[in-house]
């Protein structure tokens, strides 16, 4: 049988989800502790395979197993191994032709920005800071110009693996409350470093240093090297990812929590 599971972890201490010989990860921890529940090995496939320092809120994963237990098993057994800084949420019994990874039909990142002179100490880890004032309003103004399908190749690392740079972007707002700017943004898939180098542009428009007219012509270049730098990884969550009705992946709180 196939089960979903909904996992949350604090990625600030891995090297990005995917396995990597000889670094900590995340699925490998996951995998781990659901083989030690299946009493078999386990492979997972995700959503999306977030990089070094990046936390998820909501990744899906699912996995085949031909041992049953109880969904509370699933997920009361994986938590008992995995890190305290990981942990499932909820697991589902999924049809076979659910593929967490393409069967999602868009998903969502926020990206968290503490903006204040006095950096942050409790949430040193988990967002990222800019002492500069920024103009929250420019930086939405701006971001209307990457809605849509486009050309992403200005906002892709040179490691990106994917065939194309084509990526429709459904939303992309920004909004500030108190000392928290963030950036919210959902397309279909995203590239390698996608949201980290919308946000660097972006951070440039908001503290002045370019016009909100910046962010289109970067797009329109085509040319990674007109961008801004990349932004951190702390402040970037995998908030959402989006199935058809007919799997029963319910959405949920979208986080990250001291934003609720």
């Amino acid at each position: 049988m196939r089960i979903a599971l909904k996992i949350e972890y604090d990625g600030s201490q891995y090297h990005g989800w995917q396995t990597q010989q000889g670094l900590r990860t995340v699925q490998s921890h996951v995998e781990e502790a659901l083989s030690k529940v299946a009493n078999h090995a386990i492979e997972i496939v995700c959503a999306g395979r977030t990089d070094t320092g990046v936390h998820a809120n909501n990744q899906i994963v699912h996995f085949d197993t031909d041992n049953h237990r109880s969904l509370r098993a699933w997920v009361n057994g994986a938590n008992s191994s995995l890190p305290k800084d990981v942990s499932v949420r909820h697991a589902f019994n999924v049809s076979d032709d659910f593929n967490a990874r393409f069967s999602a039909t868009a998903r969502r990142y926020r990206y968290v920005i503490f903006n204040s002179q006095i950096r942050p100490a409790l949430l040193r880890s988990h967002v990222s800071w800019q002492f500069r004032h920024l103009d929250h309003s420019a930086m939405h103004q701006a971001a209307q110009g990457l809605i849509g399908e486009h050309d992403f190749t200005s906002f892709r690392s040179i490691e990106c693996q994917s065939k194309t740079p084509l990526r429709d972007v459904r939303m992309l707002k920004v909004t500030r409350t108190g000392n928290f700017i963030i950036i919210d943004i959902i397309a279909n898939a995203f590239l390698h470093h996608m949201v980290r180098n919308i946000a660097g542009v972006l951070i440039s428009i908001g503290s002045g240093k370019q016009a909100p007219t910046h962010a289109a012509e970067v797009l329109e270049a085509k040319d990674r090297r007109l961008g801004a730098e990349t932004a951190s990884p702390y402040g970037l969550y995998l908030v959402g990812v989006t199935y058809p009705e007919q799997f029963g992946i319910p959405q949920e709180s979208l986080g990250p929590w001291f934003l609720i």
